[in-house]
């Protein structure tokens, strides 16, 4: 699936906007999912490697913001569960950890 240029926009800001919210330092989120800051910062900016990782690093983000008792900024496209779409590959979702 891919995203028309006004949702890729959109999905940046809110992912970024949900990573000032979860109050995490890169390099912790870079060491929870076994991956570089730098990998972290590329799928921020939507380049990521594989399509399911922005969906980890939001489950990874709405999980630190809920724990300190936050709501995430709702996203208009990373939407539902992402086992049920049919392009993401659910073994790899499954492992939640980023490429290096």
């Amino acid at each position: 699936m891919s995203l028309t240029p006004q949702q890729e926009i959109d999905t940046k800001k809110q992912i970024n906007a949900n990573f000032k919210l979860a109050e995490v330092p890169i390099e912790q989120v870079a060491q929870d999912l076994d991956t570089t800051p730098e990998h972290v910062q590329d799928i921020l900016d939507l380049n990521p490697t594989r399509l399911e990782e922005p969906w980890i690093l939001k489950a990874y983000l709405d999980e630190k913001i809920i724990e300190k008792g936050g709501t995430p900024v709702p996203y208009t496209a990373l939407l539902g569960d992402p086992k049920h779409y049919w392009f993401l590959n659910n073994r790899f979702l499954k492992k939640g950890k980023l490429l290096s």
